[in-house]
């Protein structure tokens, strides 16, 4: 069985693209103060593709969006160094439900980021036109939301988050709301972007499955409050595809990672009754 790093990585981390160190997160609440995030401490590659799972509730998408900048934390350090062009977004989110605006179009959508930035019209719907080709839905551009399928819409919401051109892509759960044949063609397409445009990306996902498939690394945090458990480097070759569920690398991968993360889980049901 694969052995894990506690806390480590076979990559050089040492100027990382992204540095949380000792990163709490502590809710005043009517019965007091709650610990969602306790002392946790990452370093992620630029570059790198890093998958986060662990038992619901355990504070996963608490610390995405305090790397977003969406929520605070309180204590702890959060670092995203910036790139040498600072016409670029630090980063962009993607949330696991349908994030698009009904009242815009799907190139509007994917243009909505350049706009925000002061992008010219021509430019901004020429760079939405070309990520929509990416992902097969150039022929839906002038379609609304509410005519167009769920995962054409996640896919909306992943291409609106690329055309941006942010130097770090957040991800919650962004497949988890989709059904398995729709999240496949999800994950192929995800890999393919992936390898041309080598963004830094944290994922947060539930399904180990999708967390070897896409990352470099998957983080192991354990049940409330969240800690960093342990780390799996993924030494599975890429470029990767849907096929690479089926091999014995990955299945002898997915059993040691289970096998700690098991016991999180069944610690945050007791925690529950």
């Amino acid at each position: 069985m694969p052995e894990p790093k506690d806390g480590g990585s076979s990559l050089d981390l040492r100027r990382p693209k992204i540095e949380a160190r000792d990163v709490w997160k502590i809710y005043d609440t009517a019965s007091g103060p709650v610990t969602a995030v306790e002392n946790f401490t990452l370093d992620v590659a630029d570059g790198e593709f890093v998958c986060i799972v662990g038992p619901s509730g355990c504070g996963k998408s608490t610390f995405l969006r305090m790397l977003a900048g969406l929520d605070t934390h309180s204590a702890g350090d959060i670092l995203i160094r910036r790139g040498a062009d600072p016409r670029k977004p630090l980063n962009s989110v993607v949330f696991q439900e349908y994030a698009v605006f009904p009242w815009k179009t799907v190139v509007e959508n994917v243009a909505f980021g350049l706009q925000m930035r002061g992008v010219g019209k021509s430019e901004r719907l020429e760079t939405a036109h070309y990520w929509l080709e990416r992902v097969g839905l150039r022929k839906f551009a002038h379609y609304y939301p509410s005519q167009i399928s769920g995962g054409m819409k996640q896919r909306v919401s992943i291409v609106r988050a690329l055309a941006n051109d942010p130097e770090v892509l957040l991800m919650d759960e962004p497949l988890g709301a989709l059904d398995a044949q729709t999240r496949i063609v999800l994950q192929d397409e995800l890999l393919r972007i992936w390898e041309e445009t080598r963004k830094t990306v944290v994922y947060i996902t539930h399904s180990l499955d999708e967390a070897i498939l896409l990352g470099d690394r998957v983080i192991l945090m354990t049940a409330h409050p969240g800690r960093l458990l342990t780390t799996f480097p993924i030494g599975i070759a890429r470029p990767r595809t849907v096929e690479t569920l089926n091999t014995p690398e990955f299945a002898e991968l997915r059993g040691a990672i289970w096998h700690q993360l098991a016991r999180e889980v069944s610690r945050a049901m007791e925690m529950q009754t």
